[in-house]
């Protein structure tokens, strides 16, 4: 089959001097046309409030990109690249403004992408001046960055003010994690291979753990992380992401209906929380204070500045349950948090232990097999099961033996595509197979939603961890109370 080619484009970055944009969106294209992936006559063009003209801003995404990218800047390819862009300054509350853009977009055979690299409470008003000015062609794209306002209520207020000027089919909602290699490779992995096909439920598996932690702080986001936290910021976001991924039910036809229909599925099988049950499964924490080989971390309280009695969670941990057939009795712990000991998203899939101990008599306890599924750092997949020690002194000894799979191989130069770099690319594509539907995330929300008013009907506040450790000690007494302890 051949792949489907990129399309000329108006690529218009509302926020072009944001840290998202610095961070990922810069980058990705400067791969992208490293790679002569970006058609010859697309056009990009930054948006800002700010009174800059050309010269500051090709001085500000050439800093960026010596700052995030992972090599020197390649002087061919620089001019090549910084030849597309275009910049326009214009408040985005101001609609009025929106007649400098038009006069700069040429929309012949080509399509608009507006990348709102933004807080989502300023897309309406995007939407609002994209509208005035009639930007909102039906070649024209928005794309919105996840979290999408920070509980169902906002989520849909905003998606109707989007709605008033875009179809659905114009509307890309991005979750980078639905880029990464790894998720991509998840279907693949679980719907080709009979071996997992066929012991993937709660017949065969124990528990599934799902981490995603960062070393980090909130590095610049103070106002954006201090009103969202670690629940909506990540739970609602990547871990929902993963966990309808492996839990889903094998769909129909491996096209984008067809999957959405089946983690949707999944999200209204999660059992939802309620004040009886939400100190019992969630533990919230939030990071202190510590020396860490020989340099003083600050707190998330020194690091605000501003809310010294801030009450806003850095770390969460939580057993969700599904209540379908498929996974009735799986217990699933989810993670994640800041300033924790290692940067790891991994899914760590533990099988149930063998009913009978043959090998008692060498062996008191056969430790389950796992399945570790990395998604960063070292993207890949590893199985644990046990094997015979050798030697002649062993004779039924066992040992956890790990078999290592690596989508790329150790100690090579070659670059790994980045998951902004692909879903960027498939934007361009006019292809929304990557990206997440409205009922998917509105179901995401009601889940979330139960996890956040509960918390604020029982006035469930964070528990104090050090940084550069896993987090509260609760968390661990989580997992400990069910007879299970994280993956270390």
């Amino acid at each position: 089959m051949n792949e489907k080619k990129n399309n000329v484009c108006n690529f218009i970055i509302f926020g072009i001097k944001g840290d998202l944009s610095k961070r990922k969106i810069l980058p990705s294209l400067y791969y992208l046309e490293k790679k002569n992936n970006i058609h010859d006559n697309t056009c990009i063009i930054g948006i800002s409030r700010s009174n800059w003209d050309k010269i500051n801003y090709i001085n500000m995404i050439k800093k960026s990109l010596n700052i995030f990218l992972k090599e020197k800047i390649n002087k061919k390819i620089w001019i090549k690249f910084i030849s597309r862009f275009k910049f326009c300054n214009l408040n985005v509350y101001y609609s009025n403004n929106f007649i400098k853009l038009k006069k700069i977009l040429n929309f012949k055979n080509r399509i608009s992408i507006n990348y709102c690299a933004m807080p989502s409470n300023t897309i309406p008003a995007i939407c609002k001046g994209l509208g005035k000015e009639k930007i909102n062609k039906k070649s024209s794209f928005i794309v919105i960055e996840k979290p999408i306002g920070s509980s169902l209520k906002t989520y849909n207020y905003i998606n109707n003010k989007i709605l008033k000027y875009f179809n659905e089919s114009q509307i890309y909602r991005i979750d980078h994690y639905l880029g990464k290699e790894t998720i991509i490779n998840l279907l693949a992995f679980r719907f080709s291979n009979i071996l997992f096909l066929k012991n993937w439920s709660n017949q065969i598996i124990d528990s599934i753990q799902i981490t995603v932690s960062e070393e980090i702080g909130i590095e610049g986001r103070i106002e954006y992380f201090n009103k969202t936290g670690q629940i909506k910021d990540m739970i609602q976001n990547h871990l929902l992401q993963i966990l309808t991924i492996i839990t889903m039910e094998v769909p129909i036809k491996l096209n984008i209906n067809s999957i959405k229909e089946e983690k949707i599925k999944i999200i209204n099988s999660l059992r939802r929380f309620n004040f009886n049950n939400i100190n019992k499964n969630v533990v919230l924490g939030q990071y202190t204070n510590n020396n860490i080989n020989g340099v003083n971390i600050p707190s998330y309280l020194e690091e605000i500045g501003l809310n010294k009695n801030s009450n806003t969670e850095t770390f969460v941990s939580i057993r969700a349950d599904i209540d379908n057939l498929r996974w009735a009795g799986v217990p699933f712990y989810l993670r994640s948090g800041k300033r924790l000991k290692k940067k790891l998203s991994e899914i760590v899939i533990y099988f149930k232990t063998l009913p009978i101990n043959l090998f008692n008599k060498f062996n008191k306890k056969i430790p389950q097999n796992k399945l570790i599924i990395r998604l960063q750092p070292n993207e890949g997949i590893e199985i644990k099961i046990l094997n015979k020690l050798i030697g002649l002194n062993y004779k039924y000894e066992l040992k956890l033996t790990k078999l290592n799979f690596n989508f790329y191989k150790k100690n090579n130069n070659e670059y790994k595509t980045d998951a902004y770099e692909f879903l960027i690319s498939e934007l361009m594509k006019g292809d929304k197979s990557f990206f997440v539907s409205y009922n998917e995330l509105e179901e995401s929300w009601k889940w979330v939603d139960s996890i956040v008013n509960s918390c604020n009907i029982v006035k469930k506040k964070p528990i104090l961890y050090k940084s550069g450790t896993w987090g509260p000690e609760e968390s661990d007494i989580l997992l400990k109370k069910d007879g299970r302890k994280w993956n270390k």
